[in-house]
């Protein structure tokens, strides 16, 4: 049986965490439950207490001479915190270190694991400040459960009700549950984010790479305990943890740092956008502008992939495992077909970027997993989610193909 923490915060779907509660009791968990003082205005204090059995915690304050730091104990022994509804205003607070009261405290002292389930207005959701948040959360491993779609308390119809309890205690009992994983001690390589390829000082070619995919699967293969090596392009996301974070900014520089990770690795997964061309030869100085037009001159970049095909160790025993991605806006996966057989890798990502709810810029994908047994597509869902599709994947890869890892 496990302690976990049950953070109710100030939204109609407050009264929805009783059940949550009580899923999670079903399941074998004994849950303390922390409520915000606007949480307490929707469903009251003695509703967790009559189902959990233990006094609800309300407060940052408590009475009593030489009693215990309250939110540093119950820190240390949950093994989750689940936050069930999860405002925008909490989210906040979380990503950015803010800690008013005992759930934000909470949040800050422990080491657990955290899982949010977020619900707010349509508008709100979708709001470049919370979405920001969101994604500094979960670069530091908050996983969150999806909002689902319907009719909202403010009379709309749309994205930011609650999830169903039923799918917030699957969500947490699958945390809680220990991790097997083929990627374990393993030596795994991720690049993510675009790369810019200088014109002059002030000028650069890019693209609309964000780096929230590569991030999704670098935190990922960290939860499954692989050494995760991270080659990041120029972002503005806070990378996850990893043993390694690399940054970059070029094609040729990213070639550089893959190149000397891959010596050890175990996998590589090319989830960057590198650039396929770049400046012949970039300015020193800003290129003063003109009436007319301006002519750039652009050679091939190193191919990374097809560089990483002719490596030793891979020639000799199909190590280490490659993946690539295709980012496609027509016949994606025959293009992608024609793209893993050509650089001769063991699975490709295939999306179709022209979607305006999956690929670049937007926190939910859609790809087809291609490789020589057949082709599997993963529907629309959180990047984080599509990323454990892509390393369920790679494990098949892993279990048939590598010796056990060596730890060092």
């Amino acid at each position: 049986m496990s302690l976990i923490a049950l953070g109710v915060t100030g939204g109609i779907g407050a009264y929805k965490a009783v059940e949550v509660c009580r899923g999670l009791q079903i399941h074998g968990h004994d849950v303390v439950a922390v409520m915000t003082r606007s949480a307490a205005r929707f469903v009251g204090p003695l509703t967790f207490e009559a189902i959990t059995r233990r006094a609800v915690i309300t407060s940052q304050w408590k009475f009593g001479m030489n009693a215990d730091i309250e939110h540093v104990a119950i820190a240390d022994a949950i093994a989750l915190l689940l936050v069930a509804p999860c405002t925008a205003n909490v989210i906040g607070k979380f990503a950015h270190g803010i800690a008013d009261d005992f759930l934000t405290s909470l949040y800050l002292a422990t080491r657990a694991p955290v899982l949010l389930a977020p619900s707010m207005n349509s508008n709100m959701l979708v709001h470049d400040a919370v979405q920001r948040n969101l994604h500094t959360l979960a670069a530091r491993g908050v996983r969150c459960v999806e909002p689902g779609d319907g009719y909202l308390a403010c009379g709309w119809i749309g994205k930011g009700r609650l999830a169903e309890p039923a799918e917030i205690v699957a969500a947490a009992v699958a945390m809680l549950a220990p991790v097997d994983s083929a990627l374990s001690g393993r030596r795994v390589v991720v690049t993510a984010g675009p790369t810019y390829e200088d014109i002059d000082p002030v000028r650069y070619l890019g693209n609309r790479s964000s780096g929230r995919m590569g991030f999704a699967i670098a935190a990922e293969a960290q939860r499954r305990g692989a050494r995760v090596t991270l080659v990041a392009g120029p972002t503005g996301l806070e990378p996850p943890a990893a043993e390694e974070i690399v940054r970059v900014r070029s094609a040729a520089e990213m070639h550089t740092a893959v190149m000397r990770a891959a010596a050890r690795a175990d996998v590589v997964i090319m989830a960057a956008a590198v650039a396929d061309y770049t400046p012949a030869d970039p300015a020193s100085r800003k290129v003063a502008k003109t009436d007319g037009p301006m002519t750039l001159t652009l050679r091939r970049t190193p191919d990374i992939l097809a560089d990483l095909a002719r490596l030793p160790s891979r020639l000799s025993s199909g190590v280490p495992i490659l993946v690539g991605f295709a980012a496609e806006t027509d016949d994606a996966e025959a293009r992608g077909r024609e793209k893993r057989a050509r650089k001769g890798i063991d699975l490709i990502v295939v999306n179709d970027v022209s979607r305006s709810d999956a690929g670049f810029e937007v926190a939910t994908n859609a790809v087809t997993l291609i490789d020589a047994e057949g082709e599997c597509a993963v529907p629309l869902q959180s990047k984080e989610r599509v990323a454990a599709a892509i390393l369920d994947r790679v494990e098949w890869f892993v279990r048939a193909r590598t010796a056990p890892p060596v730890r060092a």
